[in-house]
């Protein structure tokens, strides 16, 4: 437990110092869409899904914030069919499709090993409609992978914006005489993921303008804040009901 306290925090701070400048980055473009009424919207699969959520619906965080979670490439409705979805090409194309999207609105594009089918195509297609794309990956694990896509593009190569999690080959930190284990991309993803929504909470600060920000519903008032809130994205943020 040490060892993995240890490490998580070097790699902390490692993103911190070496992926600010792109988390900032992401923030800005977030920021120019969001007060311009536009939603960003979040997209991944297998565990990596969990920085959408991550991102919805949370106290202190962004209303603005669309998750576009599909169940069947989740583990909780199948993991081994999910993992066979996730590399089927075709898919993302269906899914970005049936999305409400506004012309200025950016995407996050989220895969540890970057290399399956549905994520790079998704932001490939988002980024070929000419969205912002911003992605997160692990950039020097996915190097060394051979991708499962048509193209043979690795996700890292298909973001505006790349923001490296620098978490190990095969994702664990802990190393084993039966291999790697301590696994650590969801922690340094929901660090990343809330790094960028302070950086976008910031600059409307910054440009004195109110953050479209969800209050607690267990605190008294939140639920009276969290409703007006509610009416104006209610028709764009599917997930809201």
């Amino acid at each position: 437990m040490k060892e993995f306290n240890d490490k998580v925090k070097q790699l902390i701070d490692i993103v911190y110092q070496e992926e600010s400048d792109n988390i900032k980055a992401a923030g800005k473009v977030i920021f120019d869409a969001v007060k311009e009424k536009g939603i960003l919207h979040v997209f991944a699969t297998g565990h990596s899904h969990m920085l959408a959520e991550e991102m919805f619906y949370r106290a202190g965080g962004l209303v603005a914030i669309n998750p576009v979670l599909r169940p069947f490439l989740m583990q909780h409705e199948g993991a081994i069919s999910s993992t066979k979805f996730e590399r089927l090409s075709g898919i993302a194309k269906i899914i970005y499709d049936g999305l409400d999207i506004n012309d200025n609105d950016p995407f996050i594009v989220v895969s540890n090993s970057g290399i399956n089918a549905v994520p790079v195509e998704f932001a490939q297609i988002a980024r070929g409609n000419n969205h912002k794309v911003i992605v997160i990956t692990s950039v020097d694990s996915s190097k060394n992978l051979k991708p499962r896509t048509i193209d043979n593009k690795h996700l890292y190569e298909c973001g505006d914006i790349v923001i490296n999690n620098h978490v190990p080959h095969g994702d664990g930190i802990i190393q084993t005489q039966y291999g790697n284990v301590g696994a650590v991309s969801s922690i340094i993803c929901s660090y990343i993921a809330q790094s960028i929504i302070l950086e976008v909470i910031n600059l409307f600060i910054k440009n004195n303008i109110t953050p479209p920000i969800y209050m607690s519903a267990n605190i008294e008032g939140g639920d009276k804040h969290n409703e007006k809130i509610y009416e104006e994205y209610k028709n764009r943020v599917k997930s809201l009901y």
